[in-house]
């Protein structure tokens, strides 16, 4: 049912730091000319950085000891053009390298979303849509640190550490020698900070999106919350997943608080090592009193990076997890891929099922096993049965909004795994029992089913179901902003727009979620007449909810325990005394003949 990673390539979750940071290097291509020049920036500025020191130096022994004005005053002035030549400098780089991060970023949100657009209803079956979320923002925004600030400040320091300890080797080898002792604690910290930190910041990129889904959850069921009294017991729940949050950040702390101060005091160990043991040094004229300031200024070019590198790599342990997340969003595989070589479908067609079976995942329930149905061009085809019993997900398959797990599902002779996905939506249209509205106008929302339809196809579609004047007149028109999920129209206006956008594809079949269940009888009546209108000429499967849709239906296919049971007409099944009559003698039961009166101009 849906593809398999490579075994043998490691899961995103699984690749070290390193390597996650190295994919998503190619982000950075289209970028290369603005790198480049980053790249001379830092440089540059890392040269002023060793130049500032070697200036004072200089004005030391050459200006100072020797009472030479013109030396301490060239020393002085180079040393203020170093400076101001390094304020522009670093100015232009943070600017430049600002630029490269946000355009990575930005890249990498709408690769990300393109991708979570493509996935199909099972991965969504799958995943909290507030973790999901959080791929988007708290995942992303891990990342913003380190792509702006980070990655000069990686490059600059590296450069920075491997030039001072050149230039410092040559000022003074035994000095240089004096500072190699600070290099078993810092290594050895170092170690054991690599280590814990990715399980660490892992953990804090999970819980982010734990406590997400919870808010998410308890924002989008604030109504239901309400409504029972229940605003107490949904905030300790954010608070248990919060707290663990908090515990998770406390964690993260705490590594930080064991390494930063190991870095900071075998900085401050090995300056104190050098100012004692530069002044024996020089007491006994083997260096001069500037080789030892310019030993003592450039040795925070030594130390301060490998405190930089400490943060940074803060910075990238907590962006390492947020992209093994992103990336392992990326690799999910489409459920309903496309095949390259897609066949064309007709215009029309029979659909054919030939001994269908599905489940949700691998290991999941079989949900449908060995269903064969035929259902002929322009045949309204009427799905019954007990809750759970897989007709809605039949349905699905039908719409191929999943793909079957065994046997496979024609239209027209065309296996639809094979078909082109852009033409298999205009062909079979799925309205379901609910439609769902996007926060902007009518006419957008009726458009969104084919988006290069002018504003008269969208008018005319709605006039097809009835709805034009309906809509027309409302201060706004078609333009009237509908809001969020459609607040501002009512359940059946909502249905009318769904219908809409059926007639506005003009689909050969069409598959509808009974869209009037839910609504009361002033709107049921004018959605039933606006259904009416859309099914002439179509093929037409209902998963009925209530048996009046089902007496005017051709024929009536009873769905249980997930196989077809029955299938006939309304009044061949209702002879044949089964699970179907078994069904309509409980609705008639239930005042199913006034339902039947009522709903009866639906199929007419």
């Amino acid at each position: 049912m849906s593809g398999s990673k490579d075994l043998t390539t490691p899961a995103p979750e699984q690749l070290p730091l390193l390597a996650v940071l190295r994919r998503g290097l190619p982000l950075l291509r289209p970028y290369r000319g603005k790198v480049a020049m980053a790249m001379g920036l830092i440089c540059l500025w890392t040269g002023t950085n060793l130049a500032g020191p070697w200036m004072i130096k200089y004005a030391i022994d050459r200006g100072i000891q020797t009472d030479d004005s013109m030396a301490l005053n060239l020393a002085i002035g180079a040393y203020v053009a170093i400076k101001l030549s390094a304020y522009v400098i670093h100015r232009a780089q943070i600017l430049m390298l600002s630029q490269v991060g946000e355009g990575f970023l930005r890249d990498l949100r709408v690769r990300v979303f393109a991708h979570m657009q493509r996935l199909s209803m099972p991965f969504y079956d799958r995943h909290k849509v507030g973790v999901l979320v959080s791929r988007m923002t708290s995942d992303v925004d891990s990342l913003q640190e380190l792509v702006q600030t980070g990655l000069m400040m990686l490059i600059s320091s590296g450069l920075l550490l491997v030039l001072s300890t050149i230039v410092l080797t040559i000022a003074s080898p035994v000095l240089m020698a004096m500072c190699l002792v600070a290099v078993p604690p810092v290594v050895w910290a170092s170690v054991r900070f690599a280590r814990r930190s990715r399980l660490v910041y892992t953990r804090v990129r999970d819980q982010v999106a734990t406590t997400l889904s919870r808010l998410q959850e308890g924002i989008v069921g604030v109504r239901v919350i309400q409504a029972f009294a229940r605003e107490q017991h949904e905030v300790q729940r954010f608070a248990e997943e919060n707290d663990k949050l908090y515990d998770a950040h406390i964690e993260a702390s705490k590594l930080q608080a064991f390494y930063l101060p190991v870095i900071e005091m075998a900085g401050v160990g090995t300056t104190a090592l050098v100012v004692l043991a530069g002044g024996f040094l020089v007491a006994r004229g083997t260096t001069t009193i500037g080789t030892v300031t310019f030993f003592i200024l450039t040795l925070s070019n030594l130390f301060e990076p490998i405190q930089q590198f400490s943060q940074l790599f803060n910075q990238m342990q907590s962006a390492g997890a947020g992209m093994r997340k992103l990336f392992g969003l990326l690799d999910t595989p489409i459920d309903v891929p496309e095949h390259q070589s897609t066949t064309p479908l007709p215009k029309r067609g029979d659909i054919e099922v030939v001994d269908v079976s599905f489940r949700y995942g691998e290991q999941g329930d079989m949900i449908l096993s060995g269903v064969a149905l035929s259902i002929a061009s322009g045949e309204r085809l009427a799905l019954v049965g007990p809750t759970g019993a897989g007709k809605s997900t039949l349905a699905k398959l039908i719409a191929r909004m999943y793909d079957p797990s065994g046997g496979s599902i024609r239209f027209g002779g065309v296996d639809l795994r094979d078909a082109k996905t852009a033409t298999l939506r205009q062909r079979i249209v799925v309205v379901p029992q609910e439609g769902f509205l996007f926060n902007t106008s009518i006419l957008e929302n009726v458009r969104i089913a084919r988006g290069d339809a002018s504003d008269d196809e969208v008018s005319e579609a709605l006039a097809r179901v009835g709805a034009l004047e309906r809509f027309q007149a409302l201060p706004e028109g078609l333009q009237t902003m509908v809001d969020e999920r459609g607040s501002r129209l009512s359940a059946g206006e909502k249905q009318l727009v769904s219908l809409a956008r059926a007639a506005l594809v003009d689909p050969a079949v069409l598959v509808l979620d009974e869209a009037t269940s839910n609504l009361d009888p002033g709107t049921e009546r004018l959605v039933e007449h606006a259904m009416a209108q859309l099914m002439g000429g179509r093929t037409v499967i209902v998963i009925a909810h209530r048996l009046s849709t089902a007496q005017q239906a051709d024929r009536v296919a009873v769905v249980a325990d997930g196989r077809l049971a029955e299938l006939g007409s309304h009044d061949d099944l209702v002879e044949q005394g089964g699970h179907y009559a078994a069904l309509f003698s409980s609705w008639r039961r239930a005042g199913g003949p006034e339902a039947a009166r009522r709903a009866a101009p639906a199929c007419s």
